[in-house]
């Protein structure tokens, strides 16, 4: 792009945006809080956000964003229908926050005057084609973190980090439903225990402790999730396991129900699942799990610090160096690895969190 039609381009108020960000429910959380600074700069653009179908349920109704929603179990029709969606729209700016190939390809299809991607170092899957512009170089970021990196290339200030915020609406029926399960301003923890690969989830017997010392604090102890197989076997044996009564919401949310019912809930529990991400844009405080992936890049944004994690453990003993001697981002690799967390530490980090947030 040639310099004088670059100035040009950059001093002109965006009348058009795109986002590109399919998938998952953790990344469209992280997601939201750029978009919507994205929106306090540029109040005057019309916002469109391309997102995958389930991730819609929960984005659906985000004040000024149009949504054109990317069914990729439709395969080459997904394609085809996206392009008959977008109308042959040119934006003036694409904020291509996704690697996987797919989004990729999906970028092809979107006509817009700068396509911003990911920086070399995280352009994987073929991202570079498919862009001819890139966030600036990060170390060791966050998600979030690196999702503002594009807020910054359309002249949102990098100090927005510091006064993050969420406004992801929720239906008076679904506060009024949440309201009924779980009293707002009341002691009770909500357990998300399953990930989406049972690897990443903590022991049943070890949650069971969990809770069973959390209600010897005077908590009631809600589990929640999704209504597939791995969270459902989990959270049977959860409640077998548990001596406490444990009010079982598996698979009986929507997930702006799980929203609301976390906004409602004093703490969450959760491995490295979309509803830990979920919480923390109700800044409700949220005890993670972690051992696979580094909770520096994918914990709960706003309660990092109160992670349990074995991953530098692991992944020092598999690859023989410390996490900052490696490529940021490399998950350590096993089955077992989160019996590393023990109960002790996750009940220390419990009673940390209690103290520190008054609750």
């Amino acid at each position: 792009m040639p310099i004088r039609f670059l100035e040009l381009f950059l001093n002109t108020p965006l009348q058009s945006i795109c986002i590109l960000r399919l998938s998952a429910i953790g990344d469209v959380c992280h997601a939201v809080a750029a978009v919507q600074a994205i929106q306090k700069q540029h109040p005057q653009a019309k916002l469109t956000w391309i997102v995958g179908k389930v991730e819609y349920q929960l984005l659906k109704e985000l004040p000024g964003v149009n949504f054109i929603i990317f069914e990729k179990n439709l395969g080459k029709q997904a394609f085809r229908k996206l392009k008959e969606d977008l109308n042959d729209e040119v934006f003036d700016v694409l904020l291509h926050m996704q690697v996987a190939f797919r989004a990729n390809w999906a970028a092809r299809l979107i006509r817009a005057k700068k396509k911003i991607g990911f920086d070399w170092s995280r352009a994987k899957e073929l991202h570079a084609l498919f862009t001819n512009s890139r966030i600036k170089p990060q170390t060791e970021p966050h998600v979030l973190e690196g999702f503002f990196a594009f807020a910054e290339k359309v002249d949102v200030h990098a100090n927005t980090l510091d006064s993050l915020s969420w406004d992801i609406p929720v239906s008076q029926q679904d506060k009024e439903f949440a309201d009924s399960l779980i009293v707002a301003n009341s002691k009770h923890i909500v357990i998300a225990p399953a990930a989406s690969k049972a690897e990443r989830n903590w022991l049943p017997e070890r949650y069971a402790q969990l809770a069973d010392y959390a209600h010897e604090q005077g908590f009631k102890i809600s589990l929640c999730g999704g209504p597939g197989p791995l969270d459902r076997d989990i959270a049977d044996k959860i409640i077998a396991s548990a001596k406490c009564p444990i009010q079982d919401l598996i698979g009986k949310t929507s997930l702006k129900q799980m929203l609301a019912l976390l906004n409602n809930a004093s703490l969450v529990i959760a491995p490295d699942t979309g509803p830990a991400h979920m919480a923390v844009t109700q800044k409700t405080p949220v005890l993670g799990l972690y051992a696979h992936s580094n909770p520096k890049r994918t914990g709960p944004y706003l309660y990092q610090d109160y992670v349990c994690s074995a991953y530098d453990e692991h992944i020092e003993k598999q690859l023989g160096k410390p996490a900052k001697q490696l490529k940021w981002g490399v998950r350590a690799k096993g089955k077992n690895l989160m019996e590393s967390i023990t109960v002790e530490s996750a009940i220390t980090n419990f009673d940390r969190l209690v103290k520190d947030f008054s609750l």
